[in-house]
């Protein structure tokens, strides 16, 4: 299976991906964000809110768990799970965000992996210096080993 690197020297570049990527979402997509504490998860998670066309300010929904958004073409679903366990994960009903028409992010989504689409885009992010970013894609079927195709093909 094959992945996908990308370096992010500002948040102005994480920014970027997060457009490039939100331009190829569609009803039904699943992106896991994962990364040590202050990687840039919320910030990565923002950039999608913004490229969605949310007008709300998007914020980290580590209490509320699941925070949903209007976008100008698909609704947003933010996830924390990083305080629930798998049962608990399990008894929210995920699987109509999962399934449903919207872009559903979760961050912390290792934690519930088994709960999680076969189909999805997992990023892992890594500090690479006080500002810098590595973005690491992973895709797991289709459309998400096209998209990753289309950013190293467009030069990202």
């Amino acid at each position: 299976m094959s992945s996908y690197q990308y370096r992010s020297r500002n948040v102005e570049e994480t920014a970027f991906l997060a457009q490039q990527l939100a331009g190829l979402f569609g009803p039904g997509t699943v992106i896991t964000l994962d990364g040590d504490l202050g990687a840039g998860k919320t910030t990565f998670s923002q950039a999608v809110g913004r490229a969605l066309g949310v007008k709300e300010t998007v914020n980290s929904p580590t209490f509320t768990i699941i925070k949903e958004y209007r976008g100008e073409t698909l609704p947003f679903y933010h996830m924390d799970v990083y305080r629930l366990s798998t049962e608990e994960a399990d008894e929210l009903g995920l699987d109509e965000y999962f399934y449903g028409a919207g872009v559903t992010l979760v961050e912390w989504g290792s934690l519930i992996e088994e709960l999680l689409p076969e189909s999805r885009l997992e990023i892992r992010i890594e500090h690479a210096g006080e500002q810098e970013r590595i973005f690491r894609l992973q895709p797991h079927g289709e459309p998400y080993r096209k998209w990753c195709g289309k950013l190293k093909e467009n030069g990202l």
